[in-house]
């Protein structure tokens, strides 16, 4: 495979919607309303950003989704960029751009700040201006838009102040020059992302840890999808009374925690392993106990 260069601070692009992108956002499971809030606002920035610049307080693009880790974050961003795609794919295709925002931290002073400005007045107009839609993905997003108030007087923080004033006069050219750009961003830490940051988001999901009837429809759709693998599984994968017990016992799990706890059920034992068919309820029990045994075992410590 040739040696493709990405652009400074860009570790992928995409073209949606393809094939292969499916998937995420109908497997992962949020509590009502979430999906239809976040794609409603990616496709008003994509279908009528440019027309609504006339606008008293235009969009500026930005979505930002914060939580704590497992909570579904990034994959909602990558499902909603697909969704958003299909939806607006008669007005051509969507370039999907995701940046490394750990590209950018300097210690050479100003350097984060040219880097930065780079990315926003130069690399995504640029790609930008290859198609009609774009959507942009920059995970753990505190990393360039550090929030000044609290920053660390110990790493360097006039280029700390310098890159995330930067990263704000970067939001507001990149909306004026390409306002059918979506900024899809998401943070373990609201507190660490610059107030000023914030303030311009379209919209700010607040993701919790799953409650109990979420965590049941988690566990049911994992066990869903080993059905369809081995068929023999369907009566677990069909037992809401199951699941809800299961449930029961996941409390303070996160919905990436409550899938893998399907797996490792399966994975306790090697016969199990080799035949996952013969998976039973007491399996997937036994399983919750132990994890959920590990859990206060460290939360002790």
């Amino acid at each position: 495979m040739a040696d493709v260069r990405l652009p400074p601070g860009i570790k992928g692009i995409h073209v949606l919607p393809a094939d292969h992108h499916d998937g995420p956002w109908d497997s992962i499971i949020v509590p009502p309303g979430t999906k239809e809030r976040l794609l409603g606002t990616a496709i008003l920035v994509l279908r009528h950003g440019r027309a609504l610049r006339s606008v008293s307080g235009p969009p500026h693009g930005l979505v930002v989704l914060s939580g704590p880790p497992g909570t579904g974050k990034t994959t909602l961003c990558q499902g909603v960029a697909q969704a958003a795609a299909t939806v607006v794919a008669r007005r051509g295709a969507t370039t999907f751009v995701e940046v490394d925002p750990h590209a950018f931290p300097s210690e050479m002073l100003g350097e984060s700040q040219r880097g930065v400005r780079r990315l926003f007045t130069e690399t995504l107009p640029e790609l930008a201006a290859r198609r009609p839609h774009t959507v942009v993905l920059v995970d753990e997003v505190e990393a360039l838009a550090v929030r000044r108030r609290t920053a660390s007087f110990e790493t360097n923080p006039v280029d700390v102040h310098r890159a995330t004033d930067a990263v704000l006069a970067g939001l507001d050219a990149l909306r004026a020059a390409c306002p059918h750009v979506l900024l899809l961003t998401t943070t373990n830490f609201t507190a660490a992302v610059d107030e000023a940051f914030l303030s311009r988001a379209d919209l700010v999901l607040e993701l919790d840890l799953p409650d109990e009837e979420v965590l049941a429809r988690i566990i049911g759709s994992s066990l869903t999808e080993l059905a369809t693998l081995w068929p023999a599984l369907r009566h677990l994968a069909d037992d809401p009374a199951l699941h809800a017990k299961l449930a029961g016992r996941c409390a303070g799990f996160d919905g990436r925690r409550a899938r893998k706890l399907v797996l490792a059920s399966v994975a306790r034992h090697p016969e199990l392993a080799e035949d996952p068919a013969r998976l039973t309820a007491e399996d997937l029990l036994a399983a919750v106990e132990a994890a959920a045994g590990l859990s206060t075992v460290a939360g002790s410590r």
